[in-house]
């Protein structure tokens, strides 16, 4: 499978998980729109899920994957297996450490990761009591995304492209379960969701159990040993899942400072739902596949062919983003009027969360970046620099939170994220480039103009159109005829897009299907 098919697997699949998740959140605000129940879940939901974040989507397989590579190559299935298994058994053991002290600390750890909340008792209280139940799948997924690092590095994309999905399903199954009871945006329905959330985290892990077993790579619990090799993986890991993971940290952040704006976090989450589909089906499947691409490439001394991967992953990845990206800034009401505005959702709800849409996705390009231009560091084991340059971003992210916030509110806060990942974004490629492990080919200098151009002409083209149809969704028209008018908006917007990109020389349909069929190298 070359490195674009496999790519597009993955993205298929993660667009799959996405597009339920999308409907798991419309849902979510149909029956807790942006009140103090939706607040508490959505921090209860944040907080492990930002660890499944760093895990599963490729913080922690930075230092994982290139380690387990080399065995695999080296010493074969045997030895590669015998080291999975000391990292899984002396995960198990820190995390349900990890676990029994979070649980028993909550109420402390609150007061830091939504300090905004202890003004309102019930609010604050709420939510200590959802992050309690929701907390244990950290657990279970930092086990799954191992084997998830174990699979990937085999090669076989699908079982851990798929997991994800049984999270949305189990929620939206949860959520009509709520809806047809009734219970609406009360106590009760936060309770069934984060149960909810911790039933999938044990069918996620059991899927991709499965999978392991049936590549002759099942892993058994052992007793916990530091062995040199589990050593040298924390060593390398805890850069890594900082510097990997700087997405969802700064988006941890905003949420930490949201708590102290009314309704912020309800906001920015939501905005975020929606920005996340693009980041999720291009840059996470670009970063799953790059790294064991690289590490490969590297290892046998290619390096010219490590860099064709790169310059090719970047090139593909703005080809799909860079549109995605003006079409979120030219029609962020359109998009959030016809997702969320039903049931306990607001007008104003959705004018405010259009707002941190069109602000967090100013930054969805570098977020992108971040993906493809991580690997050339993680697949030749280095993960201090990025480090250093996540936390470079962090302390940007806080402190244009503060001072922004205190002007346009919680837009501001999504503007330093944004910020913060151009930031980041900028140190690595320069990094890359003066180490000369990345350099622009000459098709890729020529072909960024003319993606920007098409992207640019499909965005005036949109803004013309919204412009007309605008009150469709300002009227209170029925939500199936403000879908029927966002989908042709959206298919108005592709079509012109690809037809500007085979105009003026960016990419052409058949160079598309060549990418797929065949290797980069």
């Amino acid at each position: 499978m070359t490195l674009f098919k496999s790519a597009a697997t993955v993205g298929g699949l993660t667009l799959v998980s996405r597009a339920a998740g999308f409907i798991r959140d419309m849902l979510t605000a149909s029956v807790l729109g942006t009140g103090p129940v939706a607040q508490a879940f959505v921090v209860a939901f944040r907080f492990p899920n930002l660890f499944r974040s760093l895990f599963a989507e490729g913080a922690f397989n930075s230092a994982f994957v290139p380690m387990f590579a080399k065995k695999l190559e080296g010493g074969g299935e045997a030895e590669a297996r015998s080291f999975a298994e000391d990292i899984f058994a002396v995960m198990f053991a820190w995390l349900l450490l990890f676990t029994a002290v979070a649980q028993i600390a909550m109420p402390l750890l609150m007061y830091v990761i939504a300090p905004g909340f202890a003004g309102d008792q019930d609010k604050f209280d709420l939510s200590v009591a959802l992050t309690r139940i929701a907390f244990p799948y950290l657990l279970f997924m930092s086990l799954t995304a191992l084997q998830s690092g174990v699979l990937n590095s085999l090669r076989r994309f699908v079982a851990a492209a798929c997991a994800p999905i049984l999270l949305n399903l189990v929620m939206i199954a949860t959520l009509l379960f709520v809806h047809f009871k009734g219970w609406g945006d009360s106590a009760v329905t936060g309770y069934a969701l984060v149960w909810g959330v911790c039933a999938a985290g044990i069918a996620q892990f059991l899927l991709l159990y499965i999978a392991c077993s049936r590549a002759n790579m099942r892993l058994r619990l052992k007793f916990p040993k530091l062995t040199p090799d589990a050593k040298r993986l924390i060593r390398l890991g805890i850069p890594g899942v900082i510097a990997g993971g700087i997405t969802q940290v700064n988006l941890l952040i905003a949420t930490m400072i949201a708590t102290t704006i009314d309704r912020a976090v309800s906001y920015l989450y939501y905005a975020d739902r929606v920005y996340q589909l693009p980041l999720g089906v291009v840059g996470v499947a670009i970063g799953v596949v790059l790294l064991p691409e690289m590490s490969r490439k590297l290892r046998a001394g290619d390096e010219a062919g490590a860099l064709l991967s790169q310059n090719r992953s970047l090139e593909f990845a703005l080809f799909l983003t860079l549109p995605a990206t003006i079409a979120l800034i030219a029609i962020p009401f359109a998009i959030v009027n016809v997702c969320f505005e039903h049931g306990v959702f607001t007008r104003s709800d959705s004018f405010a969360t259009a707002y941190a849409l069109a602000a967090f996705a100013m930054g969805l390009p570098a977020f992108v970046i971040n993906k493809v231009f991580s690997p050339g560091f993680f697949a030749r084991e280095d993960t201090k620099r990025p480090m250093k340059f996540a936390i470079i971003s962090v302390v940007v992210n806080v402190l244009g939170s503060f001072i922004l916030s205190r002007y346009i509110g919680h837009v501001g806060i999504a503007l330093s994220t944004a910020l913060a990942a151009w930031i980041n974004a900028s140190l690595l490629g320069v990094t890359l480039a003066r180490h000369g492990h990345f350099t622009a080919d000459e098709r890729l200098r020529a072909r960024l103009p003319r993606i920007i151009a098409a992207s640019l002409a499909m965005g005036a083209l949109l803004l013309g159109a919204f412009y007309f149809a605008a009150p469709i969704f300002t009227d209170g028209q029925p939500l199936w005829l403000r879908a029927v008018v966002l989908m042709g908006l959206v298919t108005l917007g592709a079509v012109v897009y690809f037809i500007c990109a085979h105009l003026f020389g960016a990419m052409t349909l058949g160079e598309l299907r060549r990418m797929m069929r065949r290797s980069p190298a």
